[in-house]
């Protein structure tokens, strides 16, 4: 399993600001960006580490370990 530092960097913002707007402003990225970096990590660890809401999002049991 190969994580890369800007999925990593990606997750946490997600986590802290628990949207996924707000995350990319604070990353300095477009949304879609993030959504693919995210997507990625997903992908690579074979698990979703987000609930997606209108409102936001919460973490999976997954994301919070």
């Amino acid at each position: 399993m190969a994580l890369q530092s800007h999925q990593l960097e990606a997750f946490v913002a997600i986590a802290k600001t628990k949207n996924f707007s707000k995350a990319a402003e604070t990353l300095h990225v477009t949304q879609s960006a993030l959504s693919h970096r995210i997507s990625a990590l997903e992908e690579e660890i074979g698990a979703p580490l987000f609930i997606r809401e209108r409102t936001g999002v919460t973490l999976t049991e997954l994301g919070v370990d």
